[in-house]
């Protein structure tokens, strides 16, 4: 079989008439020996981590998590609630969403725990509360459990949010979990059609998102005349409401404070923190966050997963490092994935910030942690990213004495910034020092290293790096297919990239992206190699793509014969004629160029139920079209 795919990539090769030669690789004393040890100072003396050459597992003694391992380690039991019970002083509202969160695998325990501490008299529950645990059972194994959580929030007076329930409805549909689907869209409405305080909520932000130039004396005034009587529940959504505007939130939460009716708590400071964590009101997200520490309260961990997000999202990378700095002091602290993701993003940027990256590994391990292997990777990436490949040797040798072998990640992180770097043959020579050290190269490190070469204006030693893979067993997939095409493409080689996919899919039996035909077609028609692109159309369709006929309408209409609209509308068929819809637009097209003549010529060869259409022949019978039909 490997034979057989080896032969017809050959094939395909030879059909692009490039002249490849294989290269002898030269060997340089730049590239990083993995299967050698020998040791280093660590990164110089700025990022002293102390990484262990020893695994063991460790407990925090905090409260928080103290909990936590109570109730996940030990069945439900009376037991279980008595010890709780002399928790209770430390049972938080924060506690309580951190026991939770880490619970969010465990539905039957988080469940248990939720229903025992929601009918605690000290506990004061909040719609936060309520929409994570909602978000936990929202699966088919605790459907029973979830409709019971919703009759209870509604019943006490909390609403889902706009933001739960998209993404339980979006969970259920991938789920096929249809019937649910429903439900929870009829209970969503109905929540909004029977809650009596939106009324409110609305004048509210009326006031509040309607004033110019942030004038918050007059907003007060305003508001003052309401009548509101004020609860965390209300005031979360009215935060909720203006999260678009977040200074205007934040005026409002002001307001909100100077009231002698009302006082802040942990739950509305957490919402107002969701709120502010963007670019433009960062000053008062990190004000609020001082505010929350002089007054005894702490960000939850769900808060912080989303602030934490947001800022990733927006590439406030320092302000997000600085807020896991935060949470890994406090009682509330971020996971080993939470750690990972942020390092994972920071070498996301072109030129990794290698300061935040060590803050960060610093922070983790000074909580306690050892390093694990997905730490390890988040530091070795953002330091290859850099081109710093001595420093990334030394984690590599650091991480294997620690009990972490190298692998695929390693390497392909470490072929990524060599490509980046310009380094190819360095590159390629990194795949067979995997191969000497028993770690096969996998689809994505050869995909690495071949859209290196890609990148490089290199395509056709890509295409030789692409047959020596396929020849040592490691079948290709449509990621790869597509950086091939990519990198044809990017050197006007169209025919190419349009023989390359027809060869490759073919031979080695792949279902392209649609965006890879999408992009082909495009450029063949640019070309006007018009049965080139129908001949991808009907691929398209055996792959079970909606077909792309946009441009080919376009073109059709603007150099296409009669003949050729027909073969296209016919090649656009999913069963025996194209829709109503095609052909109306075809039409349309051509009187558009002023093809009156072809378009009647056309109709003529058209089928009898469409040529007798009411809208064919309102169309042909308008003046615009300067043709009555017949």
């Amino acid at each position: 079989m490997i034979r057989v795919k080896a032969i017809a990539v050959a094939t395909s090769l030879r059909f692009l008439n490039s002249s490849l030669a294989t290269r002898v690789l030269a060997t340089r004393n730049q590239v990083t020996h993995f299967s050698s040890y020998t040791p280093q100072p660590l990164l110089g003396r700025s990022h002293d981590l102390r990484f262990p050459y020893t695994h063991h597992r460790i407990y925090f003694s905090s409260k928080p998590t103290s909990i936590l391992e109570l109730v996940l380690t030990n069945d439900w039991s009376q037991g279980v609630e008595q010890e709780l019970e002399k928790c209770s002083p430390s049972l938080t509202h924060e506690t309580v969403l951190f026991v939770l969160k880490r619970l969010d695998k465990n539905p039957e325990k988080a469940s248990s725990f939720f229903n025992w501490v929601s009918e605690k008299e000290w506990f004061r529950a909040s719609s936060t509360v309520y929409s994570l645990i909602a978000r936990i059972l929202a699966n088919k194994e605790t459907m029973k459990q979830f409709w019971v959580t919703l009759r209870m929030m509604k019943e006490k007076g909390f609403y889902l949010d706009e933001e739960t329930y998209y993404t339980i409805s979006v969970g259920f549909k991938r789920a096929k979990m249809n019937s649910d689907s429903a439900a929870l869209t009829h209970f969503y409405n109905r929540m909004l059609e029977d809650n009596t305080t939106q009324s409110v909520v609305t004048k509210v932000v009326g006031i509040v998102s309607g004033s110019e130039g942030g004038d918050d004396g007059e907003v007060k005034n305003e508001l003052a005349k309401l009548e509101i009587q004020l609860s965390d529940n209300f005031v979360i959504r009215v935060m909720k409401e203006l999260r678009r505007s977040p200074l205007k939130a934040y005026t409002f939460f002001k307001w909100v404070g100077e009231q002698s009716d009302y006082e802040h708590n942990t739950v509305t400071f957490n919402a107002i923190a969701r709120v502010l964590a963007r670019s433009d009101s960062i000053e008062e997200f990190w004000s609020v966050i001082e505010e929350m520490k002089g007054l005894g309260h702490e960000l939850d961990i769900d808060t912080y997963i989303k602030v934490s997000r947001q800022l990733q999202k927006f590439r406030m990378m320092e302000d997000a490092v600085k807020l896991y700095e935060l949470m890994m002091d406090g009682s509330y602290k971020p996971s080993v994935q939470d750690c990972y993701m942020l390092l994972k993003n920071i070498s996301g940027d072109d030129k990794p910030n290698l300061d935040l990256v060590f803050r960060v590994a610093k922070k983790y391990e000074s909580a306690g942690h050892t390093l694990s292997k997905a730490i390890y990777d988040g530091i070795h990436r953002s330091l290859t990213r850099s081109g710093k490949f001595d420093e990334a040797e030394n984690i590599v040798n650091t991480m294997r004495n620690a009990g972490y072998e190298p692998d695929n990640i390693t390497y392909s992180q470490v072929v990524f910034g060599l490509c980046k770097a310009g380094r190819l043959e360095e590159a390629c020579e990194v795949l067979e020092e995997m191969e000497s050290c028993g770690c096969i190269p996998d689809i994505k490190t050869w995909t690495i290293l071949i859209k290196g070469h890609c990148d490089a204006n290199e395509v056709d030693q890509a295409l030789v790096y692409f047959t020596k893979m396929i020849e040592k067993g490691c079948d290709a997939d449509a990621d790869l297919l597509d950086v091939l095409v990519e990198g044809f493409l990017n050197q006007q080689r169209i025919d190419g990239a349009y023989k390359l996919m027809v060869e490759i899919s073919n031979n080695c039996r792949i279902s392209p992206w649609q965006a890879t035909y999408k992009k082909i077609i495009e450029r063949l028609l640019g070309i006007r190699k018009f049965e080139e692109g129908l001949d991808l159309l009907r691929m398209m369709k055996s792959h079970n793509f909606p077909p792309y006929h946009e441009p080919f309408v376009s073109y059709v209409s603007k150099f296409g014969s009669v003949d050729d609209t027909a073969e296209f509308l016919k090649a656009l068929s999913v069963k025996n004629y194209p829709s109503l819809s095609s052909y109306l637009q075809v039409f349309e097209a051509f009187f558009q160029e002023g093809r009156l003549s072809e378009a009647k010529d056309l109709l003529y060869k058209c089928p009898h139920h469409i040529r007798n259409h009411s809208k064919i022949c309102e169309l042909f019978g308008s003046p615009e079209s300067g043709i009555a039909a017949t």
